[in-house]
């Protein structure tokens, strides 16, 4: 299942974020026979109450005065924020609590077209992030009684510093992040870090995943666990200096789905980030890991 909303282009122009990949995957995984209509739903913006279950509201007040205000915020973050940029973000949001939903209720694994927002925490932005739509999702999950236990696989170039330190006195809900080390941001402990040198390739990538991986999802049973899957590690990206090619990541992908799936949890991912110098390259890579999710739901390749 695919979520999708016309409203997750953010209005970054000439921001080194690929803000025209949403729509791009979007139109890819439709004209490939990823994904058919009856396979795509569309989020509402995520409410007030949901991502006040993560965020203070001193920084959420925060946040709209700053909107509102947009030459305020240039010493504050990473990128623009706007009226149009937070209420994109809260779609981006309000998607991947669906994607949690839709996984849940149907036992499968459900993508969002978006978010993975996972350098927010919950006071304070970081690096793009406003909201971080991972910790929302899985405390709407925890509140609604949905699940008891979750792992969150974080996957992207950079450590998933804003959910570790969310969840770091929670027992229940266990963070995995495999990052490039010597890298932003300033690092923060998840319940597991696994920091790779830098010039990482395929093979050595991919061994230590399957030594990790496995491992932690034998050691307790999980309700839904949360793939951060990030085209960044890629051998093409501006913002790192990984070595995986596009072949490395889709194992990579399938590897996490296919452990899932053996384990009958259900999943649901993110694509968070990616900014390889060819837009095109974060597309194609985008598109695998909804390749991969459709694999895990049906068992179709295409």
């Amino acid at each position: 299942m695919f979520i999708y909303s016309k409203h997750y282009n953010l209005d970054w122009d000439n921001h080194i974020f690929p803000v025209e990949k949403y729509n791009l995957v979007f139109e890819r995984i439709q004209s490939a026979g990823i994904a058919s209509p009856g396979d795509i739903f569309a989020p509402e913006p995520a409410k007030p109450e949901e991502v006040s279950l993560v965020h203070t509201p001193q920084y959420l007040r925060k946040l709209h005065r700053l909107a509102e205000s947009p030459s305020l915020e240039i010493l504050e973050f990473e990128a623009p924020l706007t009226e149009q940029t937070l209420l994109s973000v809260m779609y981006h949001t309000g998607g991947t609590i669906l994607a949690v939903k839709t996984a849940l209720s149907r036992g499968m694994a459900a993508i969002n077209l978006g978010g993975g927002f996972h350098h927010a925490y919950s006071d304070h932005g970081g690096g793009f992030c406003f909201i971080n739509d991972v910790a929302v999702a899985i405390r709407w999950a925890q509140k609604s009684g949905l699940i008891k236990s979750c792992i969150v696989v974080d996957l992207d170039l950079h450590q998933g510093n804003g959910t570790a330190k969310i969840f770091e006195e929670d027992s229940s809900v266990f963070t995995f992040s495999m990052h490039q080390e010597n890298l932003y941001p300033k690092k923060e402990k998840s319940s597991l870090d696994v920091g790779l040198a830098d010039f990482t390739n395929d093979s050595e990538y991919l061994a230590i995943l399957s030594e990790n991986l496995p491992r932690l999802m034998d050691s307790r049973k999980y309700d839904l666990l949360v793939y951060v899957a990030g085209a960044d590690p890629f051998e093409g990206d501006q913002l790192g200096s990984l070595k995986l090619t596009k072949q490395g990541l889709a194992k990579r992908d399938e590897f996490v789905l296919s452990e899932a799936k053996k384990r009958s949890i259900p999943v649901a991912a993110t694509l968070a980030g990616g900014y390889a110098h060819n837009l095109n390259d974060v597309v194609e890579i985008h598109v695998a890991t909804c390749r991969e999710v459709r694999r895990y739901n049906f068992g179709t390749q295409h």
